[in-house]
Formats: C-alpha cells, structure tokens, sequence
C-alpha cells in the first residue's frame, strides 16, 4: 500500500515566496501539494515549471482566488471531491499596495490580506478535521502588523507609512489568535508568520537590488512549521528566529 502523502495547500502559490514554498515542500517525497493560483493561465505555468522539475513529491493546481467567497468555496468543495480531506494550509496570498484612493485601497487590502484567509479556513475547516496527522494553518503575515512595533520611534520602519498593508495585516494577526483559540482545543496548530522583507512578487520594493533576503531563506522556515518543528509556538507571531511583539 503507497504510503499516505500530507496534503499542503498554498494559496498565491504561483510565484514569489508562495512558489518557492513549494519547490522545498516537493523535495520532500511524503508531500502533495495543492498550488493555489488566482489566475489559472498562472498557475499552469507554475505547476508545469514545478513538474519539469522532477521533484519527488506530487503537485496539482487549484483555481482560488482568495478574494471572492464564491471562488473560496468552489476551491473547498473541489478539493473535498479529488481527495476529501486536507492536512494544512497556508494563507500565502496577499496584495501589498492597490490602487485607488484610500478607502478603495483599504478595501481590496483588508479583503485579500484579511478577509481572504478567514474565509479559506472556514471553507476548508471540514476538510482540515479529516487530516490524517495534525491539521496546520499558516497565515503569511509581515512584521509591519505590529501595532508595537509601528508605535515604536526606535523601529527602522518607524516612517514607513502604508496603512492600507499594516492596518491589513494587524487584522490578520487578530484572525490567527482567533483561529488558534478556535481551533487548537481540537489539537491543530495555528500560526502567524513574518517571512521578513523577502524578494517576493508583493511590490517592486521586494527586490534584491533593495536589500531583501533571498525567497529561499523566507519560505524554508515555513517548511519547518509545516513538518511540526515549532508546534511549541501555536497562536504565536512567528518570525525566522522567534517572534514579534503583537
């Protein structure tokens, strides 16, 4: 009997840290990977580049575009009838800075970066009940949700602005406690992760040329998450080396 492999989706999985996540996830044979892609043309690509790859573990894509309801529960329901169950998912979609006026912006943010991952773990809250080890929700979220750190004078980022990204983020920060109070009686981990400023597909800031750290270095420690190497921290803020203040 083939052994069972653990079914990891990635939502926003066509490039940038997303991509990259699973590129490491598939050198792992145990491994099966639901690519999560808003655009489908996007997300065939991904998938074809991955299995040209020959990596040893399984990739599939899923048509999910986190900012709609009705795309969220057609990507829940059509998992639930090629596998019926899933075993962890990480919330890795989000938009940096739309366009518009305020308000507008604060809406498409709030509804990608927030919104977008709350309803994904209510869709797809049945299927993580049947895993068949121990469910796992990864937020991406960044260091800029801080409401601490933006208060502080002495941080680097004191004068960066983008109130649309923090206010965003901080929202998912407050969704992950929520979920890790909701769902960690049951025994799934639940974590907020801060990849760092990473080379990324977020902005035209997430460049190498302004100094973020490769994509490499800002997925690998998700994959330590995924395989339960920092089970001790569920409902943490985690970063790569610890975790942020809230």
């Amino acid at each position: 009997m083939a052994a069972i492999k653990t079914l990891v989706l990635i939502t926003g999985g066509n490039g940038g840290i997303g991509f990259e996540l699973a590129v490491q996830l598939l050198s792992d044979a145990s491994k099966y990977v639901l690519l999560g892609s808003r655009s489908l043309a996007k997300g065939q690509a991904a998938v074809k580049d991955l299995q040209s790859r020959k990596l040893p573990g399984t990739v599939e894509l899923i048509q999910v575009d986190v900012s709609s309801e009705d795309s969220v529960v057609t990507a829940a329901k059509e998992v639930e009838s090629r596998h019926g169950r899933l075993d962890a998912l990480v919330n890795n979609a989000a938009i940096g800075t739309p366009p518009g006026s305020l308000a507008q912006q604060l809406d498409q943010s709030f509804r990608t970066n927030a919104t977008g991952p709350a309803i994904m773990v209510e869709a797809f809250a049945p299927l993580l009940k049947k895993s068949t080890g121990t469910p796992r929700i990864v937020n991406v979220t960044s260091g800029a949700g801080s409401i601490a750190t933006r208060l502080d004078s002495t941080s680097p980022f004191y004068d960066m602005g983008l109130v649309r990204y923090r206010a965003s983020k901080a929202a998912l920060n407050m969704i992950t406690a929520c979920q890790s109070v909701d769902y960690g009686p049951l025994g799934w981990k639940v974590f907020a992760f801060c990849p760092g400023f990473t080379v990324s597909n977020l902005s035209e800031q997430n460049t190498a040329a302004n100094g973020a750290k490769p994509t490499s270095e800002g997925a690998a420690p998700i994959v330590d998450i995924l395989n339960g190497k920092r089970d001790g921290e569920h409902g943490g803020y985690l970063h790569v080396d610890g975790q942020h203040p809230w």
